[in-house]
């Protein structure tokens, strides 16, 4: 991911992510990898780095079950 990355670009994977929340493996890999990439699209310096962050943190209010080894 680049610095261009938008916030239409994280609001439609927020959608895939609830669209998969039923399946909670998928849900939480594609929450993972939006964090993943909006983290690097913040180090390439995106410019409304705050609000691709806030974006992303909305992974929260999806309901799916997250574990952590």
């Amino acid at each position: 991911m680049d610095a261009n990355m938008t916030t239409e670009d994280v609001a439609h994977r927020l959608a895939a992510i609830h669209a998969a929340r039923h399946d909670d493996e998928v849900a939480h890999g594609l929450a993972d990898a939006l964090y993943r990439d909006v983290l690097a699209a913040i180090a390439a310096g995106a410019a409304d780095a705050p609000i691709l962050a806030s974006a992303a943190l909305r992974t929260e209010t999806i309901d799916f079950d997250r574990w952590c080894a």
